[in-house]
C-alpha cells in the first residue's frame, strides 16, 4: 500500500529522497502496540497502527530505512509512543483550528546560496565591494579554518558570477591581498592552548585547582555509569578535529540505544575566566557570537568532510495578534508593554507554570493526552480571558494545559529550533556517531538562534528536565520525553508529511534528548568565540583610531590632550598598576579601589562590597542577585562568573570599568 498525507503537517527535519537507493526495511523494525502500552485512549491505537504498517513491508514506497541507518538502531518497540504523537497532531489539525499562509519562496539559484552565506556571517562587504570596518574586523580574528571556510565560499561565489556573468566580481586575491594562484589570508596567530576570553602574549593559560563547583558536570543521573569526558572551550571545535571518522567506522557505530546511561557525561572545567553564559554578553557582542558560529559551524562541517546546506523551508505568515500561532517577536513586543525587559511570553510562561505546579508527577504527562475537543475549547477561551486575567486555570487539566503547551509551539509560525541548519545537523548525526561531535556541533546551531527563539527554547528545556526527574512518579524517563516532544517541535503547518520526514524520527528525537542532557552546556558561550569576539573590538576601535587622524579637528583635539598629559598629574587620579576602581550605584555614590592578586575572584570583590555596604543596603537590593561586570574596553558588557579570576581579566581587559549591579532575569 501506498503511504497517504499525514494532514497539514511535516517533519521539517529530513533528507535527500533518492528511490533508486531505497533499500527494503526490516520487519522488527515496526513495532506493534502492545495492549499493556502506555495508557492511551482506545480510538488512537488503530490509527497508531495505521501508521506504523505505513512503515513496514506492505508499503510500495517505505522510507529508507535498514541496519546500517541510525533510525533503524533504536529497539523496535521504542518508537511507538513517537508515532501515536504525530497520530495525535493530525488529529487536532484537522478540528478546524485556523491554518496558516504559506509565503512563496524561490528556490535558491546559483550562487545565491554562497552569497547568503556570506551576508548570514556578517561578510556582505565581499560581494558589494564596499570598504567596511565591521567585516575587515571580522576577517582579522578568524583561525586557520574558519579562515579556509569563508575563502572556499567565496570562490565558489566569485566562480559562479562570472560563468553568469552578471557583474564583475572582486577578485579573491584583491580582498585577501595574495599574489599567488591559490588564494589564502592571514589568519588570527594560532595558541596551543587559548585561554578563556583572550589569548595574552607571551603567557601560558593557567589552569587553577578544581572544587566541587568549578567545574560544569553537566548530566541528569549522578549515579549513571555513563563514560565522562571533558570538554574544552579553550580551543575552536573546528581546529580540535585530527581525524575524521571513516565510513566504515561510522556504519558500524551508527546506534542510538534508548538507554539514558548510554550517553556520556561531560564536565568544563573552568578557566582563570570562568563560563559565560548566553545572557551574560551585550545585544551587540551577541551578534558578533552568532556570526562567528555560523562560520566556526561551516569549518567544523569542512573538517569532518560533511557538506553544510541552508534548507530553504517554506515560510508561513503567522498572525499579528492573539496568542497561539503569533511570532515569539510579535508576543514579546506586546508583553513587553506590560512587563519591560522580559524575554519569554507570558501565556508561555503561564502554561510552563502550571504544569510544574500541579503536572511534573502526573503520570505519562505529555504522553498521555488530553480532550482534543477540551483543548480546543480551553484556547478560545484563554485567546479571550487572558490578557484581561479572567481566565480560571485551575479548571485546566494536567493532560489538558500539556496539549495547550505542544499545540503552541507546534503553532509558531517559525519552528522554536529554526531549520535553516537543521537538516545538515540531521546528516552530520547519522554520519558521525561520536556524541561529543554531535554535541559541539549542535552548540554552535543554539548559538545561532535568535534571542526569543533561544530564551524561550531554555525555559522549555528547563521545564522538560524537571518533568525526567520526576520519573519515578510520571513514569518519563528521558527517551520517553524526547520521543514525546520531537514531533512538536519539528513538525509544522503547511505541507503534507512523507516518507522523507518519517526515516527522521529516531533521529529527532536523539536531538531532543541531547538537548534535554546537555542544555547546561549548550546555553554556555564558547571561549574561543568570545577571545574573537574581543579581537574584533580592539580591530574597530583602532581602526577609528586610525581614521580620526586624518580628521584635522581630531588632530588638534589630540594635541591639546597630549599637551594636558605633560602636565604632573595629580596623586589622586593615578590608578597603580593591578588596581581596580569598582562602582556599586545601588550601594554607593563613590567606588571603591581595589589591590588584585593573582587569588582574587569575582567573588570576592562582591563579598567585599556588599560587607562594606551592607549598613546601607535597601531591603530592594537584598533580594536581587548581584553580579560584577567588565564594561567597555574590548567587550561591550560581559557579566562575570563568580569563579573569574580577577588578574587574568584585568589583563585580558585593562581599559574595561567594572560596575556591581544586579543580574537580569
Amino acid at each position: 500500500m501506498e503511504i497517504k498525507d499525514s494532514g497539514s503537517v511535516v517533519l521539517t527535519a529530513y533528507h535527500s529522497y533518492t528511490p533508486s537507493r531505497i533499500p527494503i526495511i526490516e520487519q522488527s523494525f515496526v513495532p506493534e502496540i502492545s495492549s499493556s502500552h502506555s495508557p492511551i485512549s482506545r480510538k488512537s491505537l488503530p490509527q497508531c497502527r495505521r501508521i506504523n504498517r505505513m512503515l513496514s513491508n506492505e508499503s510500495l514506497h517505505p522510507p529508507m530505512f535498514s541496519r546500517s541507518n541510525s533510525q533503524a538502531s533504536v529497539d523496535s518497540t521504542s518508537m511507538e509512543d513517537f508515532w501515536c504523537e504525530v497520530e495525535s497532531i493530525k488529529e487536532n489539525s484537522e478540528q478546524g483550528q485556523e491554518e496558516q499562509t504559506l509565503l512563496e519562496v524561490k528556490p535558491a539559484d546559483e550562487g545565491e546560496l554562497e552569497a547568503e552565506w556570506l551576508q548570514d556571517v556578517g561578510l556582505s562587504t565581499l560581494i558589494s565591494g564596499a570598504e567596511e570596518e565591521d567585516g575587515q574586523a571580522l576577517l582579522s580574528t578568524l583561525t586557520r579554518t574558519q579562515a579556509a571556510a569563508v575563502q572556499r565560499r567565496y570562490n565558489t561565489y566569485t566562480q559562479t558570477m562570472r560563468k553568469k556573468n552578471k557583474h564583475s566580481v572582486r577578485d579573491v586575491r584583491d580582498i585577501f591581498g595574495v599574489n599567488d594562484s591559490s588564494p589564502t589570508f592571514e589568519t588570527a596567530p594560532a595558541s596551543p592552548v587559548p585561554s578563556n576570553g583572550i589569548q595574552l602574549p607571551g603567557q601560558k593559560p593557567v589552569w587553577k585547582s578544581v572544587s566541587s563547583n568549578s567545574c560544569l558536570d553537566c548530566g541528569l543521573d549522578k549515579d549513571s555509569p555513563s563514560v565522562t569526558e571533558e570538554l574544552s572551550y579553550e580551543v575552536s571545535f573546528s581546529e580540535s578535529i585530527t581525524v575524521v571518522p571513516k565510513n566504515r567506522e561510522r556504519q558500524n557505530n551508527l546506534r542510538f540505544k534508548k538507554d539514558d546511561s548510554a550517553l556520556p557525561k561531560f564536565i568544563i572545567r573552568k578557566s582563570q575566566f570562568g563560563l559565560t553564559e548566553v545572557g551574560d554578553l551585550s545585544l551587540e557582542d551577541m551578534k558578533k557570537i552568532r556570526n562567528l558560529s555560523l562560520i566556526e559551524l561551516t569549518a567544523f562541517y569542512d573538517a569532518l568532510g560533511i557538506e553544510l546546506k541552508r534548507n530553504r523551508t517554506e515560510r508561513i505568515k503567522g498572525r499579528e495578534n492573539g496568542l497561539f500561532g503569533v511570532p515569539l517577536t510579535i508576543l514579546l513586543e506586546n508583553d513587553q508593554k506590560k512587563v519591560p525587559g522580559i524575554k519569554i511570553p507570558l501565556i508561555f510562561q503561564k502554561l510552563l507554570l502550571k504544569l510544574e505546579e500541579t503536572g511534573l508527577e502526573t503520570e505519562g504527562i505529555l504522553r498521555v493526552p488530553g480532550s482534543a475537543s477540551r483543548v480546543k475549547y480551553l484556547r478560545q477561551e484563554i485567546e479571550i480571558k487572558f490578557h484581561e486575567d479572567t481566565f480560571d486555570w485551575d479548571q485546566v487539566r494536567n493532560n489538558d494545559a500539556a496539549g495547550l503547551l505542544k499545540m503552541f509551539i507546534r503553532e509558531l509560525p517559525s519552528p522554536l529550533f529554526t531549520v535553516e541548519y537543521l537538516p545538515a545537523f540531521i546528516t552530520l548525526v547519522e554520519k558521525v556517531s561520536k556524541v561529543k561531535l554531535q554535541l559541539q556541533a549542535l552548540h554552535l546551531l543554539i548559538m545561532l538562534l535568535p534571542d526569543a527563539n533561544r530564551d524561550t527554547a531554555k525555559a522549555f528545556l528547563q521545564f522538560l528536565k524537571k518533568i525526567v526527574a520526576n520519573e519515578g512518579k510520571n513514569k518519563m524517563n528521558l527517551w520517553n520525553v524526547s520521543m514525546i516532544v520531537a514531533p512538536n517541535v519539528f513538525i509544522y503547518k503547511g505541507k503534507h508529511a512523507n516518507q522523507e520526514e518519517m526515516q527522521a524520527a529516531a533521529t529527532t528525537a536523539h536531538i531532543v534528548r541531547l538537548l534535554i542532557k546537555y542544555q547546561d552546556i549548550l546555553w554556555t558561550v564558547p571561549s574561543f568565540l568570545i577571545s574573537q569576539v574581543r579581537k574584533m573590538n580592539e580591530a574597530t576601535m583602532n581602526n577609528t583610531k586610525r581614521q580620526m587622524m586624518f580628521d584635522k579637528g581630531v588632530r588638534r583635539l589630540l594635541r591639546r590632550k597630549t599637551m594636558e598629559r605633560e602636565r604632573p598629574e595629580r596623586s589622586e587620579t593615578h590608578i597603580p598598576e593591578g588596581v581596580i576602581r569598582v562602582y556599586a550605584p545601588l550601594h554607593s555614590k563613590v567606588s571603591m579601589a581595589i589591590q588584585l592578586n593573582s587569588q582574587t575572584k569575582a567573588r570576592d570583590i562582591l563579598a567585599r562590597f556588599h560587607c562594606a555596604n551592607s549598613h546601607a543596603s535597601s531591603k530592594n537590593t537584598k533580594v536581587q542577585i548581584q553580579r560584577l561586570y567588565e564594561i567597555g574596553g574590548n567587550i561591550g558588557l560581559h557579566c562575570l562568573d563568580p569563579d573569574a579570576y580577577m588578574l587574568d581579566v584585568y589583563h585580558a581587559n585593562p581599559q574595561a570599568e567594572w560596575v556591581i549591579k544586579p543580574k537580569s532575569s
